[in-house]
């Protein structure tokens, strides 16, 4: 595993096996991060990982200009593994090990710029994260949720859905709250 772009261009992280985790292809995350460049979105922004596996897709956005992260996992093999790699290359990451449902209905309100969820294709009930992080007030206004699942789940119908992006096995659907201005 490597970081593709950014501050730490080809940063090689090793994969850890004790975490249980199907990390984002590079391919996959290549396309996603060209998709939020070219939106210009990334830059000092504030972000939200959950189910945060190796911390691949944390790296990356620390890497290309934002200025935090928050990685949430319930492994606690996960939140030291990016803790180590936050700090040996000093990286403003903050890990909790929690899950990641409940960490976002504990949450306060927050004004987070972006939420990327990344979890297990298999997980009962996802059909129902857009609309546990959407109405949890964690995300800002024209703020951006992420969701990475499998080809057999469909939110096209979903509220504040905006468009689906498919990369082989990967799918990322995105979510944005309108400002009512």
């Amino acid at each position: 595993m490597r970081i593709i772009s950014g501050k730490y261009k080809s940063i090689h992280i090793p994969f850890n096996k004790s975490i249980k985790a199907r990390p984002t292809t590079s391919s996959a995350k290549e396309a996603l991060f060209n998709i939020l460049e070219n939106r210009d979105i990334l830059t000092d922004s504030e972000v939200l990982d959950l189910f945060s596996g190796t911390g691949s897709i944390a790296y990356e956005f620390i890497s290309r200009g934002a200025k935090s992260v928050i990685c949430v996992d319930k492994q606690i093999n996960s939140i030291k593994f990016i803790r180590s790699i936050a700090t040996k290359h000093s990286m403003n990451i903050l890990t909790f090990r929690a899950d990641a449902l409940k960490y976002i209905s504990k949450s306060k309100k927050q004004s987070l710029d972006i939420i990327f969820a990344d979890p297990p294709y298999n997980l009962e009930n996802v059909q129902k994260i857009p609309e546990l992080i959407l109405n949890s007030e964690i995300l800002k206004e024209d703020g951006l949720l992420i969701l990475e699942h499998g080809r057999d789940v469909n939110f096209q119908e979903s509220t504040n859905f905006i468009e689906q992006r498919t990369y082989s096995n990967v799918n990322f659907s995105f979510f944005k709250i309108i400002s009512e201005k």
